[in-house]
């Protein structure tokens, strides 16, 4: 069955990125306990340990007001011995109970929100290229990170003693029924001052807290714009253009920090005017029905303590909501990238070895913008036989590596056709097209572990010699062998760091292990100093060889070993030939081969 890959954000062209969907609360709601009936045997039992837990604790005012029946009708001292030692025992059952269901609810939370981020990873990286690229890192990052961390905040320190407020709650209110209904009723004179407090809230607050979860992923993406891009932002000196885009995006995000405190304010000072009334009522409720004669002085002391008892949790579960809105906005930011399609069961399948003639790449008449009226690619059209290795060129900004991110699949084109072997790229599903088509980019990653751990991420069937012999035919060997464990050895965060130009030799490794049909090379040379250029050159026709190719070029003596040269120029193919051809025409392509030859 042939997964159609979802359409990307439609907006690319309106001057910013389109971001990853974000849940409703119902559609929220539902996977989360989705999620939580993974565990059901386990929440019920930490249901039961938290309301034992709450039941022990509210023992004590009920058996303080038996004391002070006692005391009032002259009983001896001895009979108080019986309920002080009964508040012992149902403080320490409190205590120990409920230190025992806090853990199992953080652990079934914590287990439930592991579950969400593995599916939320794989997910994400189950979808097309295209969908990422045009949200931007920063607004997934931000996701994974800051919105995961909100979450977690709440499931560590905020989830517990908010469930066992709510436990706390309703046993006192059926507590104070018991005693004296009318206890009850005065309890609930504090009632609408609390409704209304948390309802002027929850609607005020839940659109600034999900406005700011989108501001901080704003400011995430200029951020990392600005290190990504940052020795160009240097060479062009725009500095002060991306600080001050940066210093904006902050201002933006603090501006809702600052709403959020106002409404927490206002918030907090209604929870205190109700807490007065509430307990003014009760006072004034046992005056009058221990005067009457109707309720006992005893009775009076345990419906006063039990609405004392409610300061804290009513407190904290009010003023939690704070907490519990900031993490539901990053819920639903998670739960929205569950929306997208999902990945196959199981996994993708083992990449199968690709078929022995495929990669017949047709571009006809594609255009392509990033903001309106300006266009990155204008109609191309281009074929690339199988087995045939084209060279771009062309000066920055022509539109070069807009092409390569289309033949790739990582961009939509606006209008036109990508063909692979005749099918639209956009009727192959994503593991598909990942497997055929591979894109290596100037800016290489090196993962976190072995050598040989980093190129099996991507074919994990590769066996020692299997990479021994890719080395050797790349020339990565000597450098290889080099190393302190030489595969074994240790390199990405934390390990031994490999210079750029090693790190984009491992990168034309991985690809010729990989084995796809078509490689896209996006200035995948462009970090070699002069001692490394003809190192990676070779390395990158050997890598070549056998698949089809095109090739994204930074220097022109790769170009030259090309089969063809295609120079673009204004989003526009402007000539094509082989290098010999062009390089005696006279026209664009001779004139950068005559300029670059007389900088080196």
């Amino acid at each position: 069955m042939t997964r159609t890959p979802p359409k990307p954000p439609a907006n690319h062209g309106a001057g910013g990125p389109a971001t990853l969907p974000v849940a409703s609360p119902r559609d929220t709601a539902r996977a989360t306990l989705r999620l939580l009936a993974r565990h059901r045997l386990r929440l019920a039992g930490t249901v039961l340990v938290l309301l034992a837990a709450t039941a022990s604790a509210l023992a004590v005012p009920a058996l303080l007001g038996t004391m002070v029946d006692a005391v009032a009708r002259g009983r001896p001292w001895s009979d108080l011995l019986r309920p002080a030692a009964a508040i012992v025992a149902a403080t320490a059952a409190g205590v120990a109970l409920g230190w025992w269901g806090q853990l199992l609810l953080a652990r079934t939370a914590q287990d439930t929100l592991a579950g969400l981020r593995e599916d939320v990873f794989a997910t994400a990286v189950a979808q097309p290229s295209s969908v990422l690229e045009q949200a931007g890192s920063g607004d997934l990052v931000s996701r994974v990170a800051g919105d995961a961390e909100a979450v977690n905040t709440v499931i560590g320190k905020i989830l517990p003693a908010t469930v066992s407020a709510l436990f706390t709650i309703a046993l006192t209110l059926i507590g104070i029924g018991v005693i004296d209904v009318r206890f009850a009723l005065a309890v609930l004179a504090a009632t609408p001052v609390q409704y209304l407090a948390l309802r002027r809230f929850l609607a005020r607050s839940g659109p600034v807290y999900r406005a700011a979860r989108q501001a901080e992923a704003a400011r995430g993406q200029r951020i990392v714009e600005s290190l990504t891009g940052a020795d160009t932002v240097a060479a062009l000196r725009a500095q002060d253009h991306h600080t001050a885009a940066v210093a904006a995006s902050s201002e933006h995000a603090i501006g809702f920090e600052l709403r959020a405190v106002r409404l927490r304010t206002t918030f907090y000072g209604l929870l205190n005017l109700a807490e007065f009334i509430g307990l003014a009522a009760v006072l004034a409720a046992g005056y009058h029905l221990v005067g009457a004669g109707t309720a006992t002085l005893g009775a009076a002391t345990a419906a006063a303590l039990y609405f004392h008892r409610l300061f804290d949790p009513i407190g904290v579960l009010l003023s939690n909501v704070d907490e519990l809105q900031n993490a539901g906005a990053g819920l639903a930011r998670l739960v929205g990238v569950l929306s997208l399609p999902a990945p196959p069961p199981g996994g993708s399948p083992p990449a199968p070895r690709a078929p022995t003639a495929p990669g017949r790449i047709v571009l006809d008449r594609v255009s392509y913008g990033y903001a309106v009226g300006r266009r990155a690619l204008d109609t191309v059209s281009l074929t690339v036989e199988p087995g045939e290795t084209v060279a771009v060129v062309g000066a920055s900004g022509a539109g070069k590596t807009t092409l390569a991110k289309i033949l790739a699949g990582v961009l939509p084109p606006d209008s036109g056709r990508v063909l692979l072997d005749g099918a639209p790229l956009t009727a192959l599903p994503a593991d598909v097209l990942r497997r055929r088509v591979v894109l290596v980019s100037q800016e290489v990653h090196v993962f976190d572990g072995t050598v040989a751990e980093d190129l099996r991420l991507f074919a994990p069937g590769a066996t020692d010699a299997g990479i021994r012999a890719s080395a050797d035919r790349l020339g990565a060997t000597p450098w290889l062998d080099a190393l302190p464990e030489g595969l074994g050895t240790r390199v990405g965060a934390g390990g031994h760091a490999l210079p750029a130009a090693r790190a984009q030799h491992l990168a034309l490794l991985r690809l010729a292990l990989v084995d796809p049909g078509v490689a896209l090379l996006d200035e995948a040379t462009a970090e070699a100093g002069t001692s490394d250029a003809d190192l990676l050159e070779n390395a990158a026709t050997a890598a070549l060889t056998g698949r089809t190719g095109v090739v994204i070029a930074h220097r022109l003596s790769q170009a030259a070993r090309a089969d063809r040269i295609v120079v673009m120029d204004a989003g526009r193919i402007v000539e094509s030939g082989t290098h010999t051809e062009l390089a005696t025409a006279h026209g664009p392509y001779a004139r950068l081969w005559a300029a670059w030859n007389h900088a080196r």
